[in-house]
């Protein structure tokens, strides 16, 4: 029994066809005759069913109750999506429904050729389904017209918030008609879309048919705590044993995204990338891939995989952490979908487990915790599902008697058993060997909503028993504390408070570890007892030989502040205090040869008189010293001789010339004045 009475009839036998039986609980709230022409805001689970929600939302308002379109001319409802791969999946997910009412539906997607969809737009199209960025473009450009726009829909539109998209949707929306009705979709309703739908939406409803942040039904969550160096071999084994038909692997760069493309590309699993940095050809391609079942994996960042929509999606893996709760739920929604089961793995490195337990509180889910698929389960899980191969027990058709007969004449059963295995297993990849994880150790604590309790931390006399070890860096490779202990607490799976004293060498440091954890801690190294960066750890008898020493540092060895200075007595054996020392044979400073004293003349010579007793007559040319019968000079200026002054200036005489100067000089002792000429008078 199908609940399509209330819809179109056009939209009803476009979900027979495809093979529809009922009705999500938000398709059914949507379409709900009550809501007529009214706003709405729409939040809803991931996976619900929204596309097909808001197409049958549309309908009432586009067809006004005709069972097919006119012929396109201006759009009639505005579309608008974060990602492109979302917005051309809206757009397949709209031609099916809309199929039989003759409706065009076109696509301003940024990545796509503007010249092909500029030609479209004039050709006409009922609804246009886009990327914010591009919309806004063909608005600015007079290529789309917004006038006979009835609805607009924002699919995903906290995302498009996060994106930064707000001042392209604003510009939009302010340039469509004001009665216009619009339709807001999103998984969950921050403050910003309330904020949004207040400035643009009028007496909008809200519909909301599940609680926000709540665990998906269908997926089950599980936490697989692993040491960092292991991260990557963890994901390779939970793709292992899981071996879904589709699966996503979730990266927090781009980098990492093209490193892990690269790493399961050589371990032969069929891998394609979505990322940002590719082009919409390639984006499109990996795709369809997916789709086609020519890759099995994808390896995609947050914003690429935004909304996509993977066929048999059976298994999300969160390689990086998600960064906030909402993207948690928005990664794991890609699975689980239309009443499918999925799973969502979290591959949590000891360092991040307080992070990962914080997430998943805050998210409102409950997770499983449990160490990665070991090798051995692997191999168990490929037993078990070459056993329950269908084509052990189909029957046998009439075409492979005979070659059946002459491989049971020529092989044994156990010979023939080996080639199906090993078919069978052909093109796996091996599993990798894991260091083990204890879960007692890391046993994430039981949280309420109440406040976190501070960590319990180990009374200093537990290291009255305690184990010393060495680690192959010291002063001269730079090593400090504040790197080395959290070193030693990843790969040691060790807390800081097992940790004691550390005593810095030249070549090697010395630390006390707690006798408690000194097992544990070399058996999480391995075999080869190696931490991070090629530095190696030794397990001492008993306490080291703690005695200080000093070392030479070598020409151009940078001095660091943990260094030890050589003290001086130690280092020279002939040293005396300062001012006891004898000068070496010919010692002399710079300035005794630079400076002539006068205790340095040669023997014989007079000393140099002091100055008040030096005769000036030498020095100083005086009157009394000129010759015999030479006038004398006037003391006074007055007194001097007119006849001896330059001819033309004498004393006291008048000025050979009279300049402007004197003119003006004269006219103001009263001589008569001549107006001056205004800026405006001419000649």
């Amino acid at each position: 029994m199908t609940n399509f009475d209330s819809l179109a009839p056009a939209m009803a036998k476009a979900l027979e066809k495809r093979g529809y039986t009922t009705l999500t609980p938000v398709q059914i709230a949507v379409s709900d005759p009550k809501i007529g022409n009214a706003d709405a805001l729409v939040s809803a689970q991931t996976g619900s069913g929204k596309t097909v929600a808001f197409g049958l939302a549309l309908a009432p308002t586009l067809l006004k109750g005709e069972e097919r379109f006119d012929r396109a001319g201006s759009p009639l409802a505005l579309v608008i999506a974060p990602t492109r791969e979302l917005a051309m999946q809206v757009k397949r997910e709209l031609e099916w429904l809309y199929e039989m009412t003759g409706a065009v539906i076109g696509s301003c997607v940024g990545g796509m050729d503007v010249r092909n969809e500029r030609r479209a737009l004039e050709r006409g199209a009922h609804i246009i389904v886009g990327t914010p960025g591009r919309l806004r473009d063909h608005i600015t450009r007079g290529n789309l017209d917004l006038s006979a726009i009835r609805a607009v829909v924002l699919d995903e539109a906290d995302e498009m918030l996060d994106l930064g998209f707000r001042e392209d949707l604003e510009f939009i929306l302010e340039a469509a008609p004001e009665d216009r009705r619009t339709l807001m979709f999103s998984a969950t309703v921050p403050k910003e879309i309330a904020a949004l739908a207040k400035n643009y939406q009028r007496d909008a409803m809200r519909i909301s048919t599940a609680a926000e942040r709540e665990q998906h039904v269908d997926i089950e969550y599980r936490a697989l705590l692993c040491t960092p160096s292991d991260r990557e071999n963890a994901i390779i084994n939970t793709l292992r044993f899981y071996d879904a038909q589709t699966a996503i692997v979730f990266c927090s760069t781009r980098a990492a995204v093209n490193h892990l493309t690269a790493r399961f590309n050589n371990r032969g699993f069929s891998v394609v990338a979505l990322s940002g940095e590719l082009s919409q050809n390639e984006r499109t391609h990996a795709l369809q891939a997916m789709r086609d079942g020519r890759a099995r994996v994808c390896i995609a960042t947050d914003v690429a995989a935004r909304g996509i929509d993977l066929p048999n999606l059976e298994l999300v893996v969160h390689a990086d952490l998600p960064t906030n709760p909402d993207t948690l739920l928005h990664r794991s929604g890609r699975t689980g979908r239309a009443g499918r089961k999925g799973v969502s793995a979290l591959i949590v490195p000891l360092s991040a487990r307080r992070k990962a337990e914080r997430l998943l509180q805050i998210a409102n889910l409950k997770a499983n915790w449990a160490t990665p698929p070991s090798a051995e389960e692997i191999l168990r899980r490929d037993d078990e599902r070459l056993l329950a191969d269908a084509t052990l027990t189909e029957k046998i058709g009439e075409d492979e008697i005979e070659t059946i007969d002459a491989l049971v004449e020529k092989f044994d059963a156990r010979q023939l058993a080996a080639a199906v295995a090993r078919y069978f297993k052909a093109g796996r990849s091996a599993p990798e060997d894991l260091v083990e994880v204890s879960l007692e150790q890391r046993k994430p604590r039981e949280r309420s909503n109440d406040a976190i309790p501070a960590e319990t931390k180990r009374p200093r006399d537990s290291f009255a028993r305690s184990t010393w070890i060495s680690v192959s860096v010291g002063r001269k490779q730079r090593a400090e504390p504040r790197w080395l202990i959290p070193m030693l607490c990843r790969n040691g799976n060790i807390t800081k408070n097992e940790i004691g004293a550390i005593k810095m060498q030249p070549e090697e440091t010395f630390i006390e570890l707690s006798a408690d954890a000194s097992d544990g801690f070399m058996g999480a190294l391995g075999p080869n007892s190696m931490l991070e960066r090629g530095i190696r750890v030794t397990v001492l008898e008993g306490m080291p030989d703690l005695t200080p020493q000093f070392y030479e540092r070598t020409p151009g060895e940078k001095t660091q502040r943990y260094d030890k200075p050589v003290r001086n007595e130690e280092r020279r054996t002939d040293w005396k205090p300062r001012g006891d020392f004898d000068k070496k044979p010919g010692f002399a400073k710079k300035k005794d040869f630079d400076k002539k004293r006068e205790f340095d003349k040669p023997e014989g010579a007079a000393a140099k008189p002091h100055w008040k007793d030096r005769n000036d007559s030498a020095d100083k040319k005086r009157e009394f010293d000129k010759p015999e019968g030479a006038a004398a000079k006037p003391a006074h200026w007055k007194d001097r001789d007119a006849s001896a002054q330059k001819p033309g200036k004498p004393f006291g005489g008048p000025k050979p010339f009279k300049g402007k100067r004197d003119e003006k000089f004269a006219k103001s002792e009263g001589g008569p004045k001549k107006p001056k000429p205004k800026k405006f008078d001419r000649p």
